[in-house]
């Protein structure tokens, strides 16, 4: 706080409502706050006493205060939530999620699809949701089908198919492309998975009930057994998924918990009287939080970027409680209620939300106590100076020389950070030449790093033995970076798990552990982890080239006309079994070239 100076600033500051951002060195914001009183708010800051600990190391750090006025109180606790999702300060509470939440969706194509939708609702139909994850839609889609064969196919395969797919074959779809079910028919499918979508699944038992007796009194004893069969399968999932509460059908329950310096969230979704599944968050914080903090700071970064349900049912009560309730319903254009379940049933329902985050944050803290312990006897077996931070892991991956790709795995403290993993295509190198590989991905990657002034990692780990290490500190020499401690995990001679030989930079043995040290079990998923993603993108790169490559040996296909093929017809395989007519009903493909294409696949 050199810079700064706090009775200067006060002299002149205004009582408004507004934010604030403390800002520190190199103009980066640490702390967003908003206040109904900047002037008292801000003034607190600067106390003699009773500040905690996370507030003094704040205060240290002070170099600026920008502040914007708003009109209310409202308005700013919106601005508050954007500028925090944007510059996710240190000392602010963070909530690692921007994801948008999946939801299913019916078109109201003349024969609707039904199908997962994330992202802006901009397509005509029906949404409902939204679901915890895409596994929850998955599945639910999965089973519906089964019950209601409605398509779920793309408009583009469905416009282009000329008789009908798989899906028809095994029941899960009334083939509408090809005409083999009318449109009343269809429509009913489809109003009876909107029904059970919005919750009224004992109304579609009925209704089936009815159309069941029908068919038997009609004596159209298959298509009872049919209905029958739909009956019974849709009691199953009614039983399993039903809140069991009938004042509870569409409701958020968030419960809080802090435990060991580390917060965890859940929430669970019910949407039409169904229990939806869970979702678990670990916000990020500095210094001590209280839970009513934590869901506090949570419920406008969290339903501010989505829909939120008419109820809020919370395990701990917010200090801003009413103008949460403002926010959200200004935000959703309807009333939205958020209370602390006192009584049963809600109470059960916060109790079973507290009991699973409790959970979740005790497998969180045993995997963060075994992760800090393997780095620590990697020290110890390293004799690093300091306890490593960060680990980089390179593999080179390819099939006999083909499509080469060399992966970048990253370990924290917190374990695999999946955001830093990097792939890297390598070029213009001889097939098989994995020391040309090695030396073109590490390039590359430090280079970047160099120019973008990114940390180096404290240990850099390379998926093999002296030759890569060699390569691998020859490559960072040429860079001129000479203080990364290197170290080859090479397999042993009968290449089994717990057998390998570790080759560290400046060591001219190799180190071998016993199988159960907690080092080498660091050093084998960091391993593993660099060798799964580089074997996924080889594998993908390598369908991606044969693919290709086989379509351009067809004279007069171009890259454009290729495209539409495969992305109309769905894969190489159907392209090889279309007729001469299905491949000129795509744009840019006319009958001589049709010809060709069939020709190509069918030849003897």
């Amino acid at each position: 706080m050199k810079n700064f100076n706090p009775i200067n600033f006060l002299k002149n500051l205004t009582s408004h409502p507004g934010i604030y951002q403390i800002v520190g060195k190199e103009n980066k914001t640490l702390y967003v706050g908003k206040a109904k009183n900047l002037k008292k708010r801000i003034s607190s800051y600067f106390q003699k006493s009773n500040l905690t600990p996370k507030t003094r190391a704040l205060i240290n750090q002070i170099h600026n205060i920008k502040i914007t006025i708003t009109e209310t109180e409202k308005e700013a606790l919106i601005l508050e939530n954007n500028l925090i999702k944007n510059l996710q300060p240190r000392y602010n509470i963070l909530l690692r999620d921007d994801k948008t939440y999946p939801y299913i969706f019916i078109s109201k194509d003349t024969f609707p699809r039904i199908g997962l939708h994330r992202g802006i609702k901009k397509d005509l139909g029906r949404y409902f949701g939204p679901y915890p994850d895409t596994k929850a839609v998955r599945k639910t889609l999965k089973l519906l089908q089964e019950i209601f064969p409605i398509r779920q196919c793309t408009n583009s395969f469905y416009y282009n198919r000329s008789r009908p797919c798989l899906e028809y074959q095994i029941k899960h779809c009334t083939a509408p492309c090809v005409g083999l079910i009318n449109k009343e028919n269809y429509h009913q499918y489809t109003q009876y998975v909107a029904m059970f979508l919005s919750g009224e699944s004992k109304q579609v038992i009925d209704e089936l009930i009815i159309q069941m007796e029908k068919s038997s009194q009609s004596l159209a004893f298959e298509q009872a057994a049919d209905y029958r069969n739909k009956i019974t399968h849709l009691r199953q999932i009614h039983a399993h998924s039903y809140s069991h509460s009938e004042d509870i059908r569409d409701a958020d329950i968030l419960g809080a918990v802090i435990k060991a310096g580390i917060a965890c969230i859940e929430v669970s979704c019910i949407r039409g009287g169904h229990h939806l599944g869970n979702k678990t968050f670990l916000p990020k914080f500095q210094g001590n939080i209280t839970p009513q903090e934590l869901i506090s700071a949570f419920i406008p970064q969290y339903y501010l970027n989505r829909e939120p349900p008419s109820l809020i049912i919370l395990s701990h009560q917010p200090d801003n409680l009413k103008l949460l309730i403002e926010v959200l319903s200004q935000h959703a254009r309807r009333n939205i209620q958020l209370l602390k379940a006192t009584r049963n049933p809600k109470s059960q329902w916060v109790k079973m939300v507290l009991i699973n985050a409790e959970i979740k944050l005790d497998q969180h803290l045993t995997k963060k106590t075994i992760i800090i312990k393997r780095f620590k006897n990697l020290q110890q077996l390293l004799q690093l100076n300091t306890l490593p931070r960060r680990l980089e892991c390179f593999d080179i991956s390819h099939n006999q020389g083909e499509a080469t790709i060399a992966s970048c795995a990253v370990f924290t403290a917190e374990g695999p950070c999946n955001t830093d993993y990097r792939r890297f295509n390598i070029e213009g190198i001889t097939p098989r030449d994995d020391y040309a590989a090695l030396h073109q991905a590490l390039t590359r990657h430090y280079q970047r790093l160099i120019k973008n002034k990114e940390k180096f990692p404290d240990l850099l780990i390379i998926d093999g033995g002296k030759g890569q290490l060699s390569q691998a500190i020859a490559t960072l020499e040429e860079i001129g970076i000479t203080q990364i401690p290197i170290l080859g995990i090479a397999k042993g001679d009968n290449r089994k798990a717990g057998e390998e030989m570790l080759f560290l930079k400046g060591h001219k043995t190799p180190i071998i552990r016993a199988s159960d040290s907690p080092a080498l079990h660091l050093l084998q998923h960091i391993r593993d982890e660099a060798h799964r993603f580089a074997i996924t993108g080889h594998s993908q790169r390598s369908v991606k080239k044969r693919t290709t490559s086989l379509l351009e040996r067809i004279i007069g296909l171009g890259p454009k006309r290729r495209q539409q093929l495969l992305t109309q017809l769905g894969g190489l395989q159907e392209i090889s079994k279309a007729r001469i007519e299905d491949l000129t009903q795509i744009k840019g493909i006319n009958k001589k070239l049709a010809q060709r294409i069939y020709d190509y696949f069918h030849r003897k």
